[in-house]
């Protein structure tokens, strides 16, 4: 009888299908259908052959893609059929690290529970190790130095596996196959105790309860994590998180809580299933949630006048344990002063964090980056990034074609970096604000890394359209002179990089109707733009509509203190008498030569640039209402507006609109005017707030009717208001529009890199030179 003919299929794999257990899941399957060949780990992915009957060969690759390992995303899977060689057997062949570099590096990933399982486990040998990890669980971003992803190019290749570890590595059939950071306590890293000036008192599981007790002593312990340091306190102890925010200067802003299980999340907070999802998926972000009324769990100085809290689970074996001993919740901030990048090496958090923290618990993995935790928010039922770092990042977002290589420089604010190679955009962790030399350091560092993981060659560098913005000045510097000489500039307007983030974000090409609300963007006419509705896609926009211009006195003050924007505001009211209203708490908190430079800033426009911005039309109502005449740190006021608001009231102020020289102007005096009237008619500021969210959404949706485009893009700072964005969601879909909104990267400034990459590409692609 004649044997059935053999072929061989081809695969070339990529997405994040590196460091979870892809090859060794292909060899279970290859070996379970007796199919020959080899796997391995390319710079752009997996690469495998497998030979054997078509008809297997065709199973094969239907059950590879429906059972693929659960933390693997196939991005692409190219197929090429051919004669069989022969081969026999089925292995597992040494990395190829030719070729361009376009593999995906995993996030780090939270324990899993078979290892958690383990750590816990008094007769398992790993029993209360730190650094438990497997296939599918612990670090990956923050340990990889290059590609492919394998140990000698980890910050694990200085500890030698010992025999045991060896033979889990070696065994393809063992999950902890190709785990490259997998060790124990006799071959691996280990931790230790440090008093505040560095020197070691304890080592291992002393060291471990040692900080336990420093915590419950009142003391501030700082922890060395997965991406840097945390700085760790007793969350109950209302003293002990007062002086914390005292030495870390921190006044105001809410911290973030790790909770010792999910029990615990909903002794404090209202847990709904999905909530609780994301707690405990592998990401482990820090997820925002409504607090319980009658919760008196953590101390009222962790988030004070805030309705949530922010709160994670731990997601490694050393919080896993450190959880365990103490049994209640933790502050657990980044470890870094007020504006400066996350400590990521023991002996900078030593030297930057010893007037912080009383003692410190380190281990010797080295860290290569530093990964914030993430900040997680719901808006309309599903999860939105706020701060994209460790768990997310820096997985890629796909473009619909195929572009140059870009580097973009992102923001001034909540910083992010971005790389296209083909059709992906490599967008960084969280860099964070760029007040600091220290923030600046950490921009530069995260560009090499990027350029020298993918081996990468930029064909252009994509930045802000603001001119003074360090990312700016740093670009302009690395195009004359600098690592990348000669390379074309290609300057981004603020509002359009977020309008083509959100595209970009929801995969797709526009155009769309972007309504870009934030709190400041350099605009082409040389104004603060901020109320944005701008027609377009990533290729190019048009300014359709914006909210009415008015002044900031004092310029950058006027962000830290809403009182100055409220005065201006209140001056293009109809009167524009503003200090004879005496009972208005903005006019109340300005003295008599306040008052007469204030006068001079507006008559003149001397200091007092035009506006746009939405967000400080929400500081200024917030003024108004007394809530708050200045903010210690971005957003407070609006933050304040928010959270004040009767969610039941359904009424709103008027707004008006009207046509400007051919663009649709959002008239916000009518609002005001209402506002003010219904206010000192002693309406309650719960009742204002709602009626005024209400009016800015229903002059938002006239806008977007009188545009007439199917569909609208929400984008910018101020759509990280919960409130705001469910009901400009809820009232533009009764309205017959399509909606996107942020998923993947933050409606923030912190998606502004991968709409400049989106914009850039777009452009060169127009221009002839496309990749």
């Amino acid at each position: 009888m004649r044997s059935t003919p053999r072929s061989c299929l081809h695969l070339e794999i990529q997405g994040a299908v590196q460091g979870v257990g892809f090859r060794p899941f292909v060899y279970r399957l290859a070996h379970e259908l007796d199919l020959n060949g080899w796997v391995l780990n390319g710079s752009q992915g997996v690469i495998l052959e497998v030979e054997g009957e078509e008809a297997t060969l065709a199973r094969f690759l239907e059950r590879l893609e429906r059972e693929n390992p659960p933390r693997s995303i196939i991005q692409s899977l190219e197929a090429t059929w051919s004669e069989a060689a022969g081969v026999s057997g089925f292995e597992i062949r040494h990395s190829d690290r030719a070729g361009q570099k376009v593999a995906v590096v995993l996030p780090d990933v939270a324990t899993c529970s078979e290892c958690l399982a383990e750590a816990l486990e008094p007769q398992d040998r790993r029993f209360r190790y730190p650094f438990t990890n497997c296939t599918n669980c612990g670090p990956r971003f923050t340990i990889v130095e290059a590609l492919p992803y394998d140990r000698p190019s980890t910050t694990m290749r200085g500890f030698a596996m010992c025999t045991e570890c060896q033979g889990e590595y070696d065994d393809p059939l063992n999950r902890r196959f190709h785990a490259q950071p997998n060790a124990c306590s006799l071959c691996g890293p280990h931790i230790e105790q440090l008093d505040s000036g560095g020197n070691p008192v304890a080592a291992g599981w002393e060291a471990l309860q040692m900080a336990a007790d420093a915590i419950r002593d009142g003391e501030i312990v700082a922890v060395k994590g997965l991406g840097g340091f945390h700085l760790v306190v007793d969350g109950r102890d209302d003293a002990a998180v007062q002086r914390l925010r005292a030495r870390k200067a921190r006044y105001e802003k809410p911290l973030a809580i790790m909770a010792p299980d999910l029990d615990s999340v909903r002794s404090l907070c209202d847990l709904s299933a999905e909530s609780a999802g994301i707690l405990a998926s592998p990401e482990a972000p820090i997820l925002l949630l409504p607090r319980r009324a009658e919760s008196e769990g953590v101390a009222p100085q962790v988030a004070p006048n805030n309705p949530y809290l922010g709160v994670m689970l731990p997601y490694t074996p050393l919080h896993h344990l450190l959880m365990r001993e103490l049994g209640f919740p933790v502050v657990a901030t980044s470890g870094n002063l007020s504006d400066e990048p996350i400590c990521i090496d023991n002996r900078e958090a030593v030297e930057r964090l010893g007037d912080i923290a009383d003692c410190f618990l380190v281990h010797d993995r080295p860290i290569a980056r530093h990964a914030d935790d993430s900040v997680v928010t719901q808006v309309a039922g599903e999860a939105q990034p706020v701060r994209r770092a460790r768990g997310l990042a820096p997985l890629p977002i796909i473009l619909d074609r195929e572009c140059e290589a870009v580097l973009a420089t992102g923001a001034h604010l909540k910083n992010t970096v971005a790389l296209s190679i083909g059709r992906r955009v490599f967008v960084s962790q969280h860099v964070g604000d760029m007040e600091t030399a220290e923030a600046h350091e950490v921009f530069e560092r995260v560009i090499r890394d990027f350029v020298e993981i993918y081996e990468a060659e930029p064909h252009a560098i994509a930045h802000d359209l603001h001119p003074d913005y360090p990312s700016t000045g740093w670009a302009r510097k690395a195009v004359q002179g600098g690592p990348f000489e000669g390379l074309p500039l290609v300057p981004v307007q603020h509002h359009h990089a977020h309008l083509a983030s959100c595209l970009a974000d929801n995969d797709q090409a526009g155009p769309a109707l972007g309504v870009i609300w934030d709190g400041t963007g350099y605009g082409p006419d040389d104004t603060v733009w901020g109320g944005e509705f701008l027609l377009g896609d990533a290729a190019g926009y048009r300014r359709v509509g914006s909210l009415r211009p008015f002044r900031l006195p004092g310029g950058e003050a006027a962000i830290q203190e809403p009182r100055r924007v409220a005065i201006a505001m209140l001056r293009d009211l109809p009167g524009g008498q503003v200090w004879e209203r005496s009972q208005l708490a903005p006019v109340q908190s300005f003295r008599e030569p306040e008052r007469r430079l204030l006068d001079r800033m507006l008559d003149t426009g001397f200091r007092a640039p035009l506006t746009t911005s939405a967000g400080r039309l929400f500081d200024a109502v917030a003024a108004l209402l007394d809530l708050r005449q200045q903010a210690s740190f971005e957003g407070q006021a609006a933050m304040s507006l928010e959270f004040v608001s009767d969610l039941d009231e359904p009424d709103a102020y008027p707004i008006g609109m009207y046509d400007d020289d051919g663009m649709l102007r959002l008239d916000w005096r009518p609002t005001l005017d209402a506002l003010i009237e219904d206010s000192q008619r002693g309406s309650q500021p719960g009742i204002v707030s709602a009626r005024f969210h209400n009016a800015l959404v229903e002059g938002l949706v006239c806008v977007a009717e009188a545009v007439g485009t199917s569909t609208v893009a929400l984008s910018g700072g101020c759509f990280q208001n919960r409130l705001l964005t469910e009901r400009t969601i809820r009232r533009l879909g009764g309205a017959g529009f399509r909606v996107l909104v942020h998923r993947r990267v933050p409606p923030n400034d912190g998606g502004i890199s991968l709409g400049q990459v989106a914009v850039a590409t777009a452009r060169l692609a127009r221009d002839g030179r496309a990749g």
